[in-house]
C-alpha cells in the first residue's frame, strides 16, 4: 500500500473512531435524545448529497429495505447502545459486525468456512461477552446489547445489497439519508420529548458534532474508503480497519475520562483477535463481510 493511501486510510480510521466517543458525548453527556440525533445526521447527510441522487436507482423498492436497516434501524439501535454503553465497550463491540456478516454469508449465500475463521468468530464473541458481562452482579450492558443488535441489523443489510445492482458509495449514502431521517424524526416524536431545546441547549459543540459526523464520517470516511476498496484487496484493508476500534479505546478514555478495566483489556484483545483472523481469511461469496457494517453507513 503506498504510504498516502495507508495516511488516508488512517485518517478515516481516526474518525470513525472519534465519532463514537463524540456520539456517546452528545446522547449521553449532553442529553441529546439518540433517534433525534441520528434523525439530524440523515437529514445533513441527504442535504449535503442531494446531486448524488441522480441517476435514479434501479429498484428503489429495495433500496429503501436496505436503507432502513443499515441506516434507520442501524441508528437507532446503535446510538441508543452509546446512550447507554461507554464509548470503550462500545467501538470493540461494534466490531462484532465481521463475524456476524460471516454467518449470514454462510445462511444465505452458502458461504463455507474453515476452522481458522469458526476459530475466530468464538473469539470475537467471547470477548464481547467478557466485556459486556459484569460477573459481580451477574449483569448485562443493556447498552452493548443495543450495539450487538446493531452489528445484526446492519449485516442483515449487507446481505441484502448483495442481491440489488451496485450503486456508488456516495449515491448510496444519499438514498439512505433520504430514507432513513424521516422515519427516525417520526419515531423520536413519538417516544423522545424536547428535542429541539436539548439539541439547542449543547450550543456550537453539538452543532460541530453533527458536522463532524455528516461531513467528516458519512461523506468522507465513506468516499474515501470506497476509493480505497477499488484499489486494495480486502485481505490488506481489512486487518487495518481494526485501527478503528483501537482510536474509539483510546479517544473514550482520553476524551470522557473511561475507566481502564482489566475485564475490557482483555475482551478487547480476544475479540479483536478474533475479529483479525476472520478479516484476513478469504470470504468468496461475500468479501465484504470482512468490513462488518463499515460498506454500508460507515463504522460508526
Amino acid at each position: 500500500m503506498a504510504f498516502r493511501d495507508f495516511l488516508l486510510l488512517f485518517a478515516v480510521c481516526l474518525v470513525w473512531g472519534l465519532n463514537i466517543v463524540l456520539t456517546r458525548w452528545v446522547v449521553a453527556d449532553v442529553g441529546v435524545p439518540p433517534l433525534f440525533f441520528a434523525a439530524v445526521r440523515f437529514a445533513g447527510v441527504a442535504l449535503f448529497l442531494i446531486p448524488f441522487l441522480r441517476p435514479k436507482p434501479a429498484d428503489l423498492r429495495m433500496l429503501f429495505v436496505i436503507a432502513l436497516l443499515i441506516g434507520s434501524v442501524n441508528f437507532a439501535l446503535l446510538f441508543m447502545g452509546l446512550q447507554n454503553a461507554e464509548a470503550s465497550a462500545a467501538a470493540v463491540t461494534g466490531q462484532l459486525g465481521v463475524p456476524i456478516s460471516t454467518l449470514m454469508s454462510m445462511a444465505f449465500l452458502g458461504e463455507t468456512i474453515g476452522w481458522r475463521r469458526g476459530l475466530g468468530i468464538m473469539l470475537a464473541f467471547a470477548g464481547v461477552v467478557l466485556i459486556a458481562v459484569d460477573p459481580g452482579s451477574f449483569g448485562v450492558s443493556v447498552g452493548l446489547l443495543y450495539i450487538v443488535a446493531s452489528a445484526v441489523i446492519g449485516s442483515a443489510g449487507g446481505i441484502l445489497m448483495k442481491r440489488m445492482k451496485p450503486v456508488s458509495g456516495l449515491q448510496l449514502q444519499a438514498w439512505v439519508g433520504l430514507f432513513s431521517f424521516l422515519p427516525l424524526f417520526l419515531v423520536s416524536g413519538l417516544f423522545e420529548s424536547n428535542q429541539v431545546e436539548r439539541y439547542m441547549a449543547g450550543g456550537w459543540p453539538v452543532i460541530l458534532a453533527s458536522l463532524f459526523a455528516i461531513v467528516g464520517v458519512s461523506i468522507f470516511g465513506h468516499a474515501a474508503f470506497y476509493t480505497l476498496i477499488k484499489k486494495y484487496d480486502v485481505s490488506l484493508l481489512s486487518p487495518l480497519t481494526l485501527m478503528t476500534p483501537i482510536w474509539g479505546v483510546i479517544f473514550g478514555i482520553v476524551l470522557l475520562n473511561e475507566p481502564i478495566t482489566a475485564r475490557l483489556v482483555l475482551g478487547s484483545v480476544i475479540s479483536l483477535s478474533g475479529v483479525f483472523v476472520i478479516a484476513v481469511r478469504h470470504n468468496t461469496r461475500m468479501p465484504e463481510a470482512a468490513f462488518g457494517k463499515k460498506i454500508g453507513p460507515g463504522d460508526s
